[in-house]
């Protein structure tokens, strides 16, 4: 069953960049740890990974870095998205290529599709390579919002198998089950809520916390997946102020400042992305010790 290959907590990666440059042993570090505190997925080149600022060259490059240190240990997702359903399919056919398990595709942004026209974007990726792909709604970030109705069609295509979604709508998770069908995957993309859409059928969270703190967010995960839901609030209480607080300012800036206080690469972001700000900089101190992590 693909379930049982896509489930649990997997970290939407950070990008470390080092003068302007992407930090591609920073990458390999911070994937590393990851794998070792327990996570059972990778996503390189997301929304946390700054994937609109980089080249192709370097979209590329981060995803096979990502496959070739994952060995095989964990399944990769990797992103591949764009508003170009040709630019997209060439990013998933790139996935394949280099040996990725999945892609994840958003929504195409700023040019506002109709639910049609949606779904004849995946569709097109669905039928030019044969790869998994997840959906990725975001609408608060593209302006365009997929309906279940839409996902209910995509699903009964064979590559399209399952979802993340970060629309913070716990209450869509239990529609969209049992519209799509057993074998849709769902994922959540909202650290806070989480805990409600595991408990509405979800399978698992494309995490921005996981970077930060893999250890308890992997505890937090297993908990859910096996129904100890009191231990699972446990873990929800010790993390949800960083949830959070990784938010206080434009992701990933507040991330990579995280990381940075733990020494694992610079907080370096790319533009438009500002450096956090340094109002809430010991609140998010705070909150990783709250979690745990220092």
């Amino acid at each position: 069953m693909i379930q049982s290959h896509f489930k649990g907590v997997m970290p939407a990666l950070v990008t470390p960049f080092r003068d302007g440059k992407v930090d591609e042993a920073a990458f390999v570090a911070l994937t590393e740890r990851a794998i070792s505190g327990g996570v059972h997925g990778l996503v390189p080149v997301g929304t946390t990974g700054e994937t609109a600022t980089l080249s192709h060259e370097e979209h590329r490059r981060v995803v096979e870095l990502c496959v070739q240190t994952a060995k095989g240990r964990v399944p990769v997702i990797a992103g591949a998205g764009s508003n170009s359903t040709e630019e997209a399919i060439e990013l998933v056919r790139h996935a394949k290529a280099i040996g990725a398990d999945a892609a994840l595709v958003v929504t195409p942004y700023y040019v506002r599709p109709s639910q049609e026209g949606q779904y004849l974007h995946f569709k097109a990726i669905n039928d030019a390579v044969e790869l998994p792909v997840f959906v990725y709604n975001v609408p608060g970030r593209t302006g365009s919002d997929i309906s279940n109705e839409t996902l209910a069609r995509l699903s009964e295509l064979p590559n399209i198998i399952g979802i993340k979604d970060a629309t913070g709508d716990i209450s869509r998770a239990s529609h969209q089950r049992l519209m799509c069908g057993p074998e849709w995957i769902m994922l959540s993309g909202d650290d806070p809520t989480a805990l409600g859409y595991m408990a509405h059928g979800g399978h698992g969270v494309i995490s921005v916390t996981a970077n930060v703190a893999p250890d308890a967010c992997s505890a937090f995960m297993n908990a859910c997946l096996q129904g100890q839901w009191e231990t699972a609030l446990y873990w929800q209480d010790r993390l949800i102020n960083l949830h959070k607080g990784l938010f206080f300012d434009n992701s990933p800036a507040p991330t990579k400042y995280a990381l940075s206080e733990l020494g694992l690469c610079a907080e370096d972001a790319r533009l438009p992305i500002a450096p956090c700000r340094a109002d809430v900089r010991p609140q998010i101190v705070e909150f990783m010790r709250e979690a745990g992590v220092l």
